[in-house]
């Protein structure tokens, strides 16, 4: 069994290293998750390969459960595929067999399970001390459904890393705007700074520190389109050009359940 694409970097034993489409390593010791978790349960959503999973368990978590979709045909895809984008990225995900082949190279003892993030269950899959959701509510439909859906399983903190448009923080600062990506592809909206921030907080959440930006490094398998007029003429050409070089813009934010927040999906009840 062989993945055929990796998504994430991966050391799996001395100097034999995955060539993933981005390179965490780097910002790993950035990001304001604590450097030991010793006994803690931890929580991943979104695993893909298993990078933050295998991260946590390292780390020291007494348990470690990984949740992803395995079915590319459960995504939150838009109304009309682009076939060649369809094709492409489910090649990248490869059925779940990098974090198959990684959890045996590590010894890891990570249980993965094949779940949506809109179907966590506290009464089915308990609580958690520290939820991980990484680079995934650009690929949803309905964003805060999915973090209130994290509240319910989370006793400790929430770390949310994902996808910020610099453009859209740049014009307004201030406010919480999105841009809608573009068709054919599980992309959804992009928040600015403020749109991502306030996106957490709606599903129920208080902030503790971010959005703290940065770029998430390109790994080996990342595309290196080149420099040319028409490569650039439209947006996802210049993002796919600007992402190549320094890195997609990300950030992160810690941030703890609301006391007294209503359940997921449900309005509190008032006098």
């Amino acid at each position: 069994m062989a993945a055929r694409q990796w998504y994430h970097t991966l050391e799996l034993a001395p100097g034999v290293v995955t060539p993933g489409y981005f390179d965490t390593r780097p910002i790993a010791a950035r990001l304001p998750m604590p450097a030991r978790l010793d006994g803690l349960r931890c929580l991943d959503i979104g695993t893909f390969d298993g990078f933050w999973a295998f991260e946590m368990e390292r780390r020291g978590a007494g348990e470690v459960v990984a949740a992803d979709i395995l079915d590319e045909r459960r995504w939150d895809w838009p109304a009309v595929v682009d076939p060649a984008d369809y094709a492409a990225i489910t090649e990248r995900k490869g059925g779940g067999d990098g974090f198959s082949i990684a959890a045996e190279a590590l010894g890891s003892r990570v249980r993965r399970l094949d779940l949506s993030v809109y179907d966590l269950d506290p009464e089915v899959h308990g609580m958690f001390d520290l939820v991980y959701i990484g680079s995934l509510l650009l690929h949803l439909r309905d964003p805060i459904g999915a973090l209130e859906r994290a509240r319910a399983v989370t006793r400790g903190r929430l770390l949310s890393v994902d996808a910020f448009s610099i453009p859209l923080t740049l014009s307004a600062p201030r406010r919480p705007t999105f841009r809608l990506e573009e068709g054919g592809r599980p992309y959804w909206l992009k928040p600015s700074l403020r749109g991502l921030r306030e996106v957490i907080i709606r599903a129920g959440f208080r902030i503790e520190s971010g959005p703290a930006p940065f770029l998430m490094p390109p790994g080996l398998g990342h595309p290196r389109p080149e420099l040319r007029a028409y490569a650039v003429r439209t947006r996802a050409a210049r993002n796919m050009l600007f992402c190549s070089r320094f890195g997609d813009p990300h950030a992160a934010v810690l941030a703890r359940p609301l006391p007294g927040a209503a359940p997921p999906g449900r309005a509190p009840r008032i006098g």
